[in-house]
């Protein structure tokens, strides 16, 4: 079973460390240009994320689906649901294409900072929307190729991605100097790159495994195109995806909230949210790798019915992550200074950052249950715990900030910025904490007796 999970999961951890990269060189360029560069890379990541995390159940919820048919032999269910998935990611593109507009007005209203700032997140914003189709197809093909037990797909398809974006956004950049858009339009070449590539992968598999494809009825044919989109089909993948978007929404809400409440406290503490929020993304999508092993085997395992594999899969993926906990801890203790030099040269930046770095190694503690019972929960397609555990955590996370800030306030009537800053970070790492407990308290009732019915 170790070396099911390692096969699976060390492609994805290849796949996801490169994903950061995207992120960590645009911060790199632009912190080596600007501090006013690399806020506004931090506001214009952050509404990305809130764009496009909200439809990662694209991804999820296609991969937990694809997953259990697979389990169940059941090739013409993938086959629709890839469809389903492909067919929604473009709707959604192109309607986020035509409301470019009103969205950027509302970048002034959800973040603070200078009129300059601002506007080179603007500029970012508008040049990189029309990457959206590509951004939304990839998610539906790397959850398909997932829940086919196939994580060295998208591990090519994420590597050739993200040299390419390199590549450009330092061509763009650095020898045309055209600042933000420079870097924003790198990002553009390299997701419709990486779709191109994903679709020629899609017919290799479809080739090479033609005859077991059209054995099971899952041939690829303009039939399985209008099965796929029927209502009662529909159903149950609008069911699942729809629990994955609230979910989604309010773990957007809660890191769009951090930037937000960093541009209100100051630029600089912006800016040092932005680099420690770095080894947050860092540690979550290396642990995401063996989450999305535990997508690929929990929906297989209760696909076929195999009880025994799933409780065995479950208990070493949660293993292995408390195996990277202290890993990662130990690092980021020991190399943390190091880390934050690789992304800005701006010593006053570095200084202030150091005042949080205990925050740095709480993450690893305090986050790795909840994005492996994530995974878990995807695979067995357990979307409403998921949700619900979401809601409460979100809750419970707003709660703390402002009933903090409210204490606080009455007590002392002011505040220092970093007092502010660290109310913000504890309300965080509780968070974490929330959505990995509630999980674990449903496991046995949502996902284990799933391979028993």
């Amino acid at each position: 079973m170790n070396k099911r999970i390692l096969g699976l999961a060390l492609p994805n951890i290849v796949t996801n460390i490169t994903v950061p990269l995207l992120g960590m060189v645009d911060t790199a360029i632009m912190g080596h240009l600007s501090a006013e560069g690399l806020g506004a890379i931090a506001i214009g990541a952050s509404i990305f994320n809130l764009i496009y995390w909200n439809f990662g159940f694209l991804r999820m919820g296609t991969s937990g689906i694809t997953a259990q048919a697979y389990g169940a032999r059941r090739w013409d269910e993938a086959v629709r649901t890839l469809v389903r998935a492909c067919f929604i990611a473009l709707a959604i593109a192109v309607a986020l294409i035509a409301l470019q507009w009103p969205i950027g007005l509302l970048v002034p209203v959800i973040f603070d900072g200078s009129e300059r700032m601002l506007e080179m997140a603007l500029t970012y914003f508008r040049v990189r929307i029309w990457a959206a189709p590509a951004t939304l197809g990839l998610y539906a093909i790397k959850g398909w190729f997932i829940g086919m037990q196939d994580s060295k797909t998208p591990m090519w398809i994420a590597i050739a991605l993200n040299c390419v974006n390199i590549v450009f956004s330092l061509l763009f950049v650095l020898v045309l100097h055209w600042d933000i858009a420079g870097v924003a339009l790198g990002t553009v070449v390299a997701q419709y790159s990486g779709l191109a590539l994903g679709v020629v992968f899609l017919r290799r598999k479809m080739r090479a495994e033609s005859g077991e494809w059209k054995a099971e009825g899952g041939e690829w044919k303009v039939e399985s195109v209008k099965e796929a989109l029927r209502w009662d089909d529909m159903r149950r993948f609008f069911r699942v995806n729809g629990d994955i978007f609230l979910r989604t929404v309010c773990l957007s809400a809660v890191f769009t909230f951090i930037t937000a409440a960093g541009s209100h406290i100051g630029d600089e503490v912006l800016a040092v949210n932005n680099l420690l929020m770095q080894f947050f993304t860092l540690f979550s999508y290396i642990m995401d790798g063996f989450a999305y092993a535990g997508e690929s085997l929990v929906g297989r395992y209760i696909g076929a019915r195999e009880g025994k594999n799933l409780r065995m899969a479950v208990r070493l993926l949660l293993a292995w992550g408390l195996a990277l906990t202290v890993v990662f801890t130990v690092a980021y203790a020991v190399g943390g200074e190091w880390f934050l030099a690789i992304f800005t040269n701006q010593q006053s930046v570095i200084d202030a950052a150091g005042d949080y770095m205990f925050w740095v190694l709480a993450v690893p503690v305090c986050g790795f249950a909840a994005f492996l019972f994530d995974g878990i929960f995807i695979g067995a397609t357990a979307s409403r715990t998921m949700r619900n555990a979401m809601f409460v955590a979100t809750a419970v996370f707003f709660a703390i900030y402002f009933g903090f800030k409210t204490i606080a306030v009455s007590t002392y009537d002011t505040l220092n910025t970093q007092a502010w800053n660290n109310i913000l970070w504890t309300a965080f790492m509780v968070f974490l904490v929330l959505r990995g407990v509630l999980q674990w308290m449903r496991l046995r009732r949502d996902v284990y007796v799933q391979a028993e019915l």
